[in-house]
């Protein structure tokens, strides 16, 4: 940022961009507000107060949301928005954008079938731990299977396109664990409301599938740990309370973006220094040490086990199109 330009510009630019490009198309409401920001210097300036890490769009009004702003017009929001500024200011300081959908396990299931069980599943980046559940979880792939844990239909249910003919089972999960920067525990109402506040209004849908998937992982949690997996004996020490006659698989799904190229080779080679197998989904481009990047016809993120690609997905789950011949 330029430190001779004022921060309320900077938040009116963007929170410009925001109203224009990012949320047409997914939510009107988030647009109408986004807008507003960008021509209301006084709430601009009261957002500008909150660190910058700190005061993306999707994460402020996630927060009001939470808080209890009413999901009104604009000037009804910021109203509300001016009369509660402390609370709003301080609750984005302590929050930080977290993207805990279990329909990721609909793209993560075509590698985990592929290794034999029991599995000792451990997430880096795993906020509630949703994503830790595949076995708990029903599957509706349009072009593949209907696939169901053996207990009958879940009350989670994840729909996705399929391409191709990947070999899927429900896989046998012993352990679950998950190491995260600020861990929410799916059993805690502040959290609870919190991650589906970041769900973006209109997405009902999607609201409903993180709400029965909170409550299958509070009724028999995960061992989630608060902290930094770059550093060294973070990942080993979780990874020794996995049970030693179950595989250990380590997922790093959409996190490895997130973190800088230094960060995440440290983290690369302290997965390689355990016995483990590594999926990871990741953008075509990212830049990964010791592992062979995909040739440009790949445009849509990379499902990888190991290092070796197998499929393009959509990151959140939509869809799988898998492109490894078994």
């Amino acid at each position: 940022m330029d430190a001779a330009r004022p921060v309320a510009v900077e938040v009116a630019d963007r929170y410009g961009h925001f109203a224009r490009d990012e949320a047409p198309g997914r939510s009107a409401l988030y647009a109408e507000w986004a807008a507003g920001v960008a021509s209301d210097p006084p709430v601009a300036a009261l957002l500008g107060r909150i660190a910058a890490a700190h005061r993306q769009p999707p994460l402020v009004f996630a927060v009001t949301r939470m808080l209890g702003a009413p999901e009104a017009s604009y000037r009804a929001w910021a109203e509300w928005v001016l009369a509660h500024a402390e609370a709003v200011v301080a609750e984005c300081a302590a929050r930080s954008l977290q993207t805990n959908e279990p329909l990721r396990c609909a793209a993560l299931l075509p590698a985990l079938s592929g290794i034999d069980g029991p599995i000792a599943l451990l997430e880096i980046g795993a906020s509630a731990g949703l994503c830790l559940y595949p076995d708990r979880y029903s599957y509706r792939y349009r072009g593949g299977p209907d696939l169901d844990p053996a207990a009958g239909v879940s009350p989670v249910v994840l729909e996705s396109a399929l391409v191709g003919d990947p070999a899927l089972r429900i896989p046998e999960i012993l352990w679950r664990g998950g190491i995260d920067l600020a861990p929410l525990n799916a059993a805690d109402a502040d959290d609870r409301r919190f991650l589906t506040s970041l769900v973006w209004p209109g997405e009902e849908g999607r609201r409903r599938r993180i709400e029965a998937a909170l409550d299958v992982v509070a009724a028999d949690p995960p061992v989630l740990v608060r902290g930094d997996a770059t550093e060294r004996g973070v990942l080993e020490l979780l990874a020794r309370q996995a049970p030693p006659d179950a595989t250990l698989v380590i997922t790093t799904p959409g996190v490895l973006p997130h973190i800088p190229r230094a960060g995440r080779d440290l983290l690369i080679a302290h997965i390689a220094d355990l016995d483990a197998v590594w999926i990871s989904i990741d953008p075509p481009g990212l830049a990964l040490d010791g592992v062979t990047p995909v040739d440009s016809a790949w445009t849509r993120f990379v499902l990888r086990r190991n290092g070796t690609a197998l499929a393009a997905v959509d990151p959140l789950g939509g869809f799988v199109e898998w492109r490894r011949e078994d």
